[in-house]
């Protein structure tokens, strides 16, 4: 267990690094009436005018610090479902809740199977899939660091809601219940054994399968969530998925590389996405005219929302999106984001604390 001290500074370091760009005016709506919200989240969608008629459905999760609006203009959900024709959800998290604006992945009553945050959002889903006669086969999940996390509490409490999920920076179900264990594992400190991890998920739910296809992506040098924690989510999937430890193939994505574990019918089910030089965020492509560089929005080259979509079958088969003009080409040999110690006063941090112990609203 590390000091009170340590995680009090922790939690100032991650409030410190707060500044996003707005989203654009008017593109996502504000999705209301959709249930009894015992996680008292609100919700954002975006329904694109060419729409099929049974149209897929894509949960968004932003990360610590940032907005439904601000995620979705950075990484270009709402963008590419304008030239696809499916859905956008995107929960979102209130500073009652939470301060720093996480979703409370480690908070036990927020991430039980019908209880809380995990609730809101499955009550977010019906709603949608109701009004817009969504394809219930096709609803994808996917966010960044808390939000990676819990949409990893998703997967794993509704795993008969899901096709597949992309987890970004996040860390495995069920290994944290306070704010000083969710910071140790965070760090990668006392994560379980790979039996517990999987008991874990296998208890959080009564699905016997089929089960979501997972993918995770890290950064080799995330010093926000350690990359041990990308490892121990592809293991917490390995016992349900009947695989193996070891993948069955490794794919170069340039200085990059895939790992991927097929179950024993020859399926992919598991994809593990190892960054290069990357910190703490979602690797986007800024050359697209889709995506937008941004604090913990990553320019590295590689479009995790565009290689998620079309891993889902959610894109054309001949589709590239389009380019903006060149300019001064990004340093993608650094890595890609830094840490800052800059930290706002203490009875802040102590108050953001208790919330996300849920002890404060």
């Amino acid at each position: 267990m590390r000091s009170l001290s340590d995680t009090l500074e922790r939690l100032a370091r991650f409030r410190a690094h707060k500044t996003e760009p707005p989203g654009q005016p008017g593109r996502l709506q504000d999705l209301r009436d959709f249930g009894s919200n015992p996680g008292r989240l609100t919700g954002k969608v975006h329904v694109p005018s060419n729409r099929a008629e049974h149209p897929a459905l894509v949960v968004v999760l932003h990360g610590c610090t940032q907005t439904a609006s601000g995620y979705d203009h950075s990484a270009g959900w709402s963008a590419l479902a304008d030239q696809h024709g499916f859905i956008v959800l995107l929960p979102e998290q209130t500073r009652e809740n939470n301060g720093n604006l996480c979703f409370n992945w480690f908070v036990p009553g927020d991430i039980r199977r019908d209880q809380g945050e995990a609730r809101s959002i499955r009550q977010m889903i019906d709603a949608v899939v109701s009004k817009y006669t969504v394809d219930p086969s096709r609803i994808f999940i996917t966010g960044l660091s808390a939000g990676g996390a819990m949409a990893n509490v998703m997967l794993s409490t509704y795993p008969e809601v899901f096709a597949a999920g992309a987890v970004i920076a996040g860390l495995p179900y069920g290994v944290a219940s306070t704010v000083p264990a969710a910071f140790d594992r965070m760090r990668g400190h006392g994560l379980p054994e790979i039996k517990t991890l999987q008991s874990k998920l296998k208890a959080a739910s009564p699905h016997n399968g089929p089960w979501p296809v997972v993918s995770v992506w890290h950064g080799s040098q995330d010093n926000t969530v350690a990359e041990i924690n990308a490892r121990a989510i592809v293991d917490q999937w390995r016992g349900v998925h009947g695989v193996g430890p070891r993948p069955d193939f490794h794919e170069p994505i340039g200085a990059h590389s895939k790992a991927v574990w097929k179950n024993p019918e020859g399926r992919e089910v598991i994809e593990y996405f190892s960054i290069t030089g990357m910190g703490h965020g979602t690797p986007i492509d800024a050359s697209s005219e889709l995506e937008n560089a941004a604090p913990y929005m990553l320019d590295i080259g590689i479009s995790s929302t565009f290689c998620s979509a079309k891993r889902w079958g959610l894109l054309r088969d001949d589709f590239e999106p389009a380019r903006r003009a060149s300019g001064p080409a990004p340093n993608r040999e650094a890595p890609f984001a830094q840490e800052t110690r800059a930290a706002d006063g203490i009875q802040q941090v102590i108050e953001d604390a208790l919330r996300k112990a849920g002890l404060m609203r």
